[in-house]
């Protein structure tokens, strides 16, 4: 039976640490920054981890 191949938008979108957590980024932090402010920009930084609900599913589609 072959490999199951990884979903390539959801292996661009995600990452799998060496735990078992699936990380993400968070969203609106891409453009139109300028009438957002310092301290929501700020909020938005950084990577955090996937609910529960939905590490199953992410984890499916990453072939994990």
């Amino acid at each position: 039976m072959p490999k199951q191949k990884s979903h390539s938008g959801a292996s661009k979108r995600f990452r799998v640490t060496g735990s078992g957590k699936v990380l993400r980024q968070r969203a609106n932090r891409r453009h139109y920054l300028e009438h957002k402010t310092s301290r929501l920009t700020r909020r938005l930084d950084g990577v955090v981890p996937l609910t529960k609900a939905d590490n199953r599913r992410v984890k499916r589609l990453l072939a994990r």
